[in-house]
């Protein structure tokens, strides 16, 4: 397999989020949620390159008490760009309470783990119809390989740099745009549930992304795992079905 060149890629990926705002919003800004980790970050960083920092808002949205804010915020500031927190805390337990009292029960684990990613990105769209904006996606190819977003939550968006990289290929973009190592290798997590994404994968983001590229995997089990999430969860990269006549 021929070698990845990140710089060659990070210069693409710039020129296209240029030509994606000349056509579809010209003299608007970024809208990006941060979140300190890996991808928000190389996508934050090439937006900063492709459109300058006056054209990038940064949106910080813990739930409550976040422990890793701070990577947020450094972020932030690393990059010049404008920052604004709207902590979601106080609608995630309204909308959570007035649907356990709707259907007479607690939602569910999975409900309360996605139900933030939902309203923060309910928040983007508000930042964003306010700020003359467009909304960034950051979701990467490995992530959505096997289903690993909120769909109507993380998985949206009006443009999406990343979701044709592998999170090896994004660590390697973050380091060619010229991002600090505490940026791009910070355990992956989705902030939300107080586990890594690996753990909760069950593989690594390393084995993921070889197989991705090149298809060859040791462990039967695991290459069991990936396909079986991978077949479940294509219907968040398809369009909704609908009826036709």
């Amino acid at each position: 397999m021929q070698e990845f060149q990140a710089m060659e890629v990070k210069n693409k990926c710039v020129e296209w989020i240029r030509n994606f705002f000349e056509e579809n919003g010209k003299g608007c800004n970024c809208i990006i949620g941060i979140s300190g980790g890996k991808d928000s970050s190389v996508v934050a960083a090439l937006c900063v390159e492709a459109l300058g920092k006056d054209r990038v808002i940064g949106v910080l949205m813990p739930d409550g008490k976040q422990p890793d804010i701070d990577m947020a915020e450094k972020l932030v500031k690393f990059l010049g760009i404008a920052g604004m927190t709207v902590n979601i805390a106080p609608v995630v337990r309204t909308v959570t309470q007035g649907v356990q009292d709707a259907i007479a029960k607690d939602i569910s684990v999975q409900a309360a783990v996605n139900l933030p990613a939902r309203l923060r990105m309910a928040v983007l769209y508000a930042v964003s119809q306010s700020e003359n904006g467009r909304v960034a996606n950051t979701c990467n190819l490995s992530e959505d390989w096997v289903g690993y977003s909120t769909r109507y939550g993380d998985s949206v968006g009006d443009f999406s740099p990343l979701s044709d990289l592998t999170v090896t290929e994004v660590k390697l973009i973050g380091r060619a745009a010229g991002l600090p190592a505490e940026f791009i290798e910070k355990t992956p997590s989705d902030g939300l549930c107080g586990k890594s994404d690996e753990d909760q994968l069950g593989f690594t983001y390393e084995v993921l992304d070889r197989y991705i590229r090149t298809g060859k995997i040791e462990d039967a089990a695991v290459k069991e795992r990936i396909d079986g999430l991978h077949a479940r969860n294509l219907f968040k990269l398809r369009l909704m079905p609908k009826f036709t006549l």
